[in-house]
């Protein structure tokens, strides 16, 4: 998009360096408006994954994933006594 209007200003007899500028003064905040349907998109992909990632992690933790939160595991005492650990090394 800064291609496009920096060398139709260009073209217009506008100086390389001054149409490279305006270029990007006119095509950021257009493409913003532009691709905001591409950006709601990422926006929702990327919040899906930060969530999967934190499932992966607690269940890595040991800790029971119940829809999207994670929720500490209750290790009861008979799991101690019979010399089971959470798999940390001390």
């Amino acid at each position: 998009m800064v291609a496009v209007v920096t060398a139709l200003l260009a073209l217009a007899g506008v100086p390389f360096l001054l149409a490279l500028l305006i270029g990007l003064v006119v095509a950021l905040p257009l493409s913003m408006v532009l691709f905001r349907g591409l950006r709601t998109r990422l926006d929702a992909a990327v919040e899906a994954s930060r969530v999967r990632r934190a499932d992966v992690r607690a269940h890595l933790r040991g800790d029971e994933v119940d829809g999207g939160a994670a929720a500490p595991r209750a290790e009861s005492s008979d799991d101690a006594a019979q010399g089971e650990t959470d798999g940390r090394r001390d």
